[in-house]
Order: C-alpha cells, then structure tokens, then sequence
C-alpha cells in the first residue's frame, strides 16, 4: 500500500512494543537480551545479568534502539528481495513478450499505437489496488496519449471462486458493455466488496444486468481470466498491484514513482 503520513500521537514504548507493528522487532531485541542474560555467567561474572537488567530498566530507550535498527534492516532487505524479484521478472518479460501482449479482450484506454503502454495487474480487493486507484485514474486524464491497460488478477481468493473473482469477471462482463472505467472506479472505492455489492455497482453504472449475469457465467471470460492468471504466473508476479511500463515492471507501486517512469518513457 501506499504510505500515508501519521497524524496520530506516537504512542509509548510499552503499547508499541504490544502492537502488531513492533511485535517481531520486540520479540527478537528481547531474545537479544535473553541470550546476554543467559550467557553471562559465562562472559563476565554471575552478576552480570542483573547490572544488564538495571542497565535496561534506566535506559529503556535501548529496546528502542534496537526494534528501530531491526526495523531498518528488514526495509533494506525487503527493498534488496524487491529489487530481485523485479529484475526476474523483467528478465521474464523480456525473454517471453508474448506474456504482455495487449489481448484484443482486454479493457485498454488510449491509442493503440501509443509509445507508452502501462499494464497494471490487480485485484479489486487488494488494498494496495484500491489506494493507487485514483492515481490511475487521474495519470489516464494526465497522459492522453498513453495506452493503459487493466488486467484482472484476482489472488486474494486463493484457489476458490470468491468475491475476487466475481468482481473481476463483473468489470469484464461492464467492459462489454462500454461502462468498464466508471464500474472499476467504484468497485475500487468500496471498501468492502461482496456478491450483493458488486451487483449494485454494476446497476448503478447502468450495467444490464441480464447480459452482464450471461457474460459472466459464459465461456469467454472464463477464458479470459485463466489466460490473464497464466501470463501472471508465467511472468513470476508475486503480487498486486505491479504495474508495467514498456513491457518493464515498477519496483514501486507509488503512483509519483509510477508517473515518473510514463514520463521517462515518454522522453526515451
């Protein structure tokens, strides 16, 4: 997801060390200091742990310390494994065009000979998505003349037909019927999608709701979304969003990051 700035008061030690944000950071610097205590009859002296346990209860900012060095270190990992699984990808992508080809069922906006192609891969219940979505939106007023492309990777279900699916196969079957963007803007906005929710977004949008129930159960887009689930698989894509400009996969998906490549594509 996208970051947002914190507005609330920083809470104290002790709360954010419960809280699920803090949680492994503390269960780890408190192992630290498990492993000293545990240790230091060995090390300098039977009364080592108790000076280290007063050393801790005057200076508690050291759990502190600790939790925000673990914390630092974890981010540089992850952005080190993004960096990777990015460059597997793009190595994928290059080797295998096919996987991005811009299929004629595909819900895409701009001119087919545009110089920038921007693919994005998502799920409609992924919170990630539904951040960045008005971004999206509002780069497609902003880049006229780039192509974007929307394909439906609904993962959050996992192997069974959920919600996930049926909202994508619902975007596709409003795509038909020429109400694709109005339908993936709202369907992004909701909070909470379910079955019911769908439908009403569909009805609202003046989806037909008979042609939208056949397409729906039809053989088309069953089709389409297993090809779009293979090309996702066969690219290596471990999640969603990921965006794609120029047949290229974004390390971010921030929308300032993703507009920024549009406009160095656009220049290259």
């Amino acid at each position: 997801m996208t970051e947002t700035p914190d507005s609330k008061p920083t809470p104290s030690l002790v709360r954010r060390l419960l809280s699920g944000d803090l949680a492994g950071a503390a269960a780890l610097a408190v192992s630290v200091v498990a492993l000293i205590i545990a240790v230091s009859p060995y090390a300098s002296g039977t009364d080592f742990g108790s000076r280290v346990r007063a050393y801790l209860i005057q200076n508690p900012e050291v759990l502190q310390e600790v939790s925000n060095a673990l914390d630092l270190k974890a981010q540089q990992q992850q952005i080190v494994e993004n960096r990777q699984k990015t460059a597997a990808i793009n190595a994928t992508a290059a080797a295998n065009p096919g996987l991005l080809a811009v299929d004629s069922r595909d819900a895409a906006f701009g001119p087919a000979d545009a110089k920038v192609t921007v693919i994005e891969f998502f799920d409609f219940r992924c919170p990630g998505c539904k951040a960045t979505a008005p971004e999206v939106l509002r780069m497609m007023q902003a880049h006229p003349d780039v192509r974007f492309v929307f394909k439906e990777w609904p993962i959050l279900d996992g192997p069974s037909d959920g919600v996930s699916h049926y909202a994508a196969r619902a975007a596709q079957a409003a795509h038909r019927q020429g109400k694709y963007l109005p339908v993936f803007r709202d369907l992004m906005a909701a909070p909470a999608l379910s079955e019911s929710t769908v439908d009403a977004i569909l009805a609202a949008n003046g989806v037909s709701m008979t042609q939208a129930e056949a397409a729906m159960s039809g053989p088309e887009i069953a089709r389409h979304m297993a090809d779009m689930q293979t090309s996702a698989t066969a690219l290596g894509l471990v999640g969603t969003p990921t965006f794609f400009v120029n047949g290229k996969a974004s390390e971010s998906i921030q929308p300032a990051a993703l507009d920024r490549a549009i406009r160095e594509a656009k220049a290259g």
